[in-house]
């Protein structure tokens, strides 16, 4: 059985750890290890989680198995996480592209690849978007990288529509994102 559950302060080692385990699951292939590496050095290491926790701006959820050990993994195991941003976006091609307000970024949204077809993502989701629903924001967007066709039909599978495109920078080369948004 999965659970989805708010993250807490404790939690920031186990996220940077599952950081490593999916980031580069979102990476186009030409992404260098270096490039990663940096990356997670930089936005999700531990250090960074635990100032995200502590950011009345954000929220991270966590999917896990909860209970006894089953076919996903161990009990207590992390096996995605996502992390909501309720601010208006910083990125000017975001918040050009952005226009359903208030908003809030879905910033992260990274599972472990052994769970992908397996529903642990669209439960993470559906409880993600409740809760940026409960803060009061009335859309939600993110940026996927354009290359990246799987997230891209899960997105839209999730009610998201492609309203523009924006960079992003990963080690020392500019991606090309996607930017999508939903009504909440």
């Amino acid at each position: 059985m999965i659970e989805i559950r708010t993250a807490t302060a404790t939690d920031a080692a186990a996220l940077a750890e599952l950081a490593v385990a999916t980031f580069a699951l979102a990476c186009p292939p030409h992404t260098s290890a270096e490039a990663i590496a940096a990356f997670l050095r930089d936005v999700l290491a531990e250090g960074n989680f635990d100032a995200y926790l502590a950011d009345p701006d954000r929220l991270i959820l966590v999917a896990e198995v909860a209970g006894e050990a089953g076919a996903a993994g161990a009990a207590g195991v992390m096996l995605g996480y996502t992390m909501l941003v309720f601010a208006e976006p910083a990125d000017d091609d975001a918040r050009a592209a952005a226009t359903i307000r208030p908003t809030a970024e879905l910033s992260k949204c990274y599972l472990r690849a052994e769970t992908h077809g397996r529903g642990v993502a669209a439960a993470l989701m559906n409880a993600t978007l409740d809760a940026a629903r409960a803060r009061g924001a009335a859309g939600s967007w993110l940026g996927v990288n354009q290359e990246n066709a799987r997230a891209i039909r899960f997105y839209e599978k999730n009610g998201f529509v492609t309203v523009g495109e924006k960079r992003f920078l990963v080690g020392e080369r500019y991606e090309d994102d996607f930017v999508l948004e939903r009504a909440l």
